[in-house]
């Protein structure tokens, strides 16, 4: 859980990098990818939260603990990456639609190429204590999940680079920062519908708490 902190702490900090870079850069996909990353990092901090939550011992009041707290965590999740999704494609397609206007290449590569490696070395802290003997199969499904999370987020930003990087050597091609935008917003798209497939049917598969015992 530790690992999976400092990586909050990354995307955290990424967030707000990207999103100064994106202003500046008059880029949407840089800031796509900021929101991909906020969105990220939201589900890392809900992870940590249902992995507290799922550790608690059962009580009276809950004597089946909390087993579905994953679950519920994950749907909350699926709500901010839709937003995301929403934000984002409507932003690129009005640039699309009404003109890009000029894109700075130079900001969009130095910020994106920073975040892709620095994604990266969060996958590898990840990788790391993915294993770990300490940890349940629900605290390692998380750790998998976030690091595979952490990977794409990597790639993600290592194309809006290169994007940025096609923009300095060729201005006119302004079009490619919406459409990149569109194609990340259609990716954490993709995720958020295979997340809400996952979820009902740990709701509906999965363990269910005993209720409540009955007023006397």
């Amino acid at each position: 859980m530790t690992r999976l902190a400092v990586v909050l702490l990354l995307n955290l900090a990424l967030v707000a990098g990207l999103v100064v870079a994106g202003l500046s850069a008059h880029s949407v996909a840089v800031l796509a990818a900021g929101g991909d990353y906020l969105a990220d990092a939201a589900a890392i901090a809900v992870s940590l939260l249902a992995i507290a939550l799922a550790r608690r011992p059962p009580t009276g009041r809950r004597p089946g603990g909390h087993p579905h707290a994953t679950a519920y965590a994950a749907l909350l999740n699926v709500s901010l990456l839709l937003a995301v999704v929403i934000i984002v494609a409507a932003a690129a397609i009005h640039r699309l639609a009404a003109g890009t206007g000029q894109v700075h290449g130079l900001p969009m590569l130095i910020a994106s190429g920073v975040a892709a490696l620095a994604m990266l070395g969060g996958g590898l802290i990840l990788r790391a204590d993915e294993d770990s003997e300490n940890d349940s199969e629900g605290d390692r499904a998380n750790m998998r999940a976030a690091l595979l999370d952490t990977l794409a987020d990597s790639a993600a930003a290592g194309g809006v680079a290169v994007t940025g990087a096609i923009i300095l050597a060729a201005p006119a091609l302004t079009w490619l920062d919406p459409a990149v935008a569109l194609a990340i917003a259609a990716v954490i798209g993709y995720h958020a519908l295979k997340l809400i497939r996952d979820v009902l049917a740990a709701l509906r598969d999965g363990p269910h708490p005993d209720p409540p015992p009955a007023a006397q």
